[in-house]
């Protein structure tokens, strides 16, 4: 039976849980028997599907919503969770959950809860407490997290064999390749317009972002709101060695924004030019460009998420 057949074969199911099997070195692909043992305890009308490919939890997830699923589960990382946001933007009546199962999980924290559920946070995703978040958009691709330009989108390709594979390693990958960029990255010049500012400049970091956290605890955008209808922007200026590192050591503390040379400010659209192609990742996936429209669609996607966890919404 091929995967099509299967995906016909079962309809009007309330829930689905789309697992990656890949996310988090196969971590995700464990967590099967869980998905299953919490469907029963709270009674819910559910199917567990997997993922067989890149773009296929996108396809899963579209058919699904079309065909009466209301709540959308993604069991992976920050990439499958864009994956099956991004083909759900704006799309009403369909709810979009998470279990965490990824490496970094960085866009989890947004929603409140921790990088790996316990017995508690299960309860909460079947309570089905939603709220409204905003959805980043740079030249037409969307990101929930974040998105970066320089070192940081060096460290993210450098996480890559090749464009869509992922070396394997778990979190303490990420730190290797952070210091080795510390050590080796040479800014790139940029040319940057938005209503806050407009100057050229050779920057170390340019986030842009809509939450706090990237690479598993590095808060380069510590005030960033949810839904707030505003891109949160951390630019840092050209550093030396020494520098780089001292910077590197306030960042998981969010402590970094004293320094003289980062630049905070918040924007709902930027323009970034460079000279040539350059690395950029979108919650963590891997692109190249050399041009950059960047926005915001306010509201544009219906989540789960903890009402009494770290969330980052302003809750009215």
């Amino acid at each position: 039976m091929t995967s099509q057949q299967r995906i016909e074969k079962v309809q009007n199911k309330e829930w689905v849980f789309i697992i990656n099997p890949v996310a988090g070195n196969g971590y995700a692909k464990t967590l099967k028997s869980r998905v299953e043992e919490m469907i029963d305890k709270y009674s819910v009308n559910a199917l567990v599907v997997f993922s067989e490919k890149a773009g296929h939890a996108a396809q899963l997830a579209r058919h699904y919503a079309d065909n009466g699923s209301k709540y959308i589960i993604g069991v992976g990382g920050d990439g499958t969770l864009n994956e099956i946001a991004s083909t759900l933007i704006q799309v009403k009546n369909v709810v979009i959950g998470v279990v965490p199962a990824g490496t970094g999980n960085d866009f989890i924290q947004i929603l409140g809860f921790p990088n790996r559920f316990e017995e508690e946070h299960w309860k909460v995703l079947f309570e089905k407490r939603t709220t409204r978040i905003d959805v980043g958009i740079c030249n037409g691709l969307p990101f929930l997290n974040g998105m970066g330009l320089g070192f940081d989108a060096q460290v993210a390709a450098e996480n890559y064999v090749k464009p869509g594979e992922v070396k394997k390693g778990g979190k303490y990958k990420y730190i290797y390749h952070i210091i080795k960029t510390l050590l080796l990255y040479k800014e790139r010049r940029m040319t940057i317009l938005s209503a806050e500012t407009n100057q050229e400049t050779d920057c170390f970091i340019n986030t842009i972002s809509n939450g706090r956290r990237f690479a598993g605890g590095f808060y380069l955008t510590p005030k960033a709101i949810a839904n707030d209808g505003l891109l949160d922007v951390c630019m840092i200026q050209k550093l030396s060695l020494p520098e780089r590192f001292m910077i590197l050591l306030k960042v998981p503390k969010g402590t970094h924004l004293r320094n003289k040379k980062v630049n905070y400010y918040q924007s709902s659209n930027i323009e970034i030019e460079f000279s040539h192609e350059v690395p950029f990742h979108l919650d963590g996936e891997l692109h190249f460009s050399k041009h950059f429209n960047v926005g915001i669609m306010p509201g544009a996607l219906n989540m789960i998420y903890n009402p009494s966890g770290n969330h980052f919404f302003r809750i009215d």
